[in-house]
């Protein structure tokens, strides 16, 4: 089971970032928001859109030449600026709500972090690391 981590940013705002059942970090949010509800909010869209991605094959591979246009919500693989392979989950709206930690050396790699994002954020424990301790 995934656990999600949810931090507050020196301004104040709220983030999170998913993690494998085997402690990687495997994505981290694409925003800040003003409001942990509304943090909250953006993991669990995380697990629903990243199922349906997988079960409907709603992953477009812009590292082709002529990728594929697929309809949101999707995954998008693409290279970043040291080559590498990344992705990024873009939500129903249309915005990018999580992307991929660090970038993978091959294709292989990052689509098994993209299928890991939609296993581990289903029911993923939610670690608050902005309430006092």
């Amino acid at each position: 089971m995934g656990k999600f981590v949810i931090k507050k940013t020196p301004s104040g705002a709220f983030n999170f970032s998913l993690y494998a059942a085997n402690q990687e970090k495997i994505a981290v949010s694409s925003q800040v928001y003003t409001t942990k509800s509304a943090c909250k909010k953006g993991m669990e869209s995380i697990g629903k859109h990243a199922v349906k991605c997988i079960a409907e094959d709603r992953v477009e591979d812009q590292t082709l030449k002529k990728p594929e246009a697929k309809t949101c919500p999707k995954f998008e693989v693409y290279f970043d600026k040291a080559g590498l392979y990344r992705y990024r989950l873009i939500a129903s709206n249309g915005e990018s709500i999580a992307m991929s930690e660090e970038g993978y050396k091959s294709k292989s790699g990052v689509m098994n972090g993209i299928k890991s994002v939609s296993v581990n954020a289903v029911n993923a424990e939610i670690v608050d690391e902005t309430l006092e301790k």
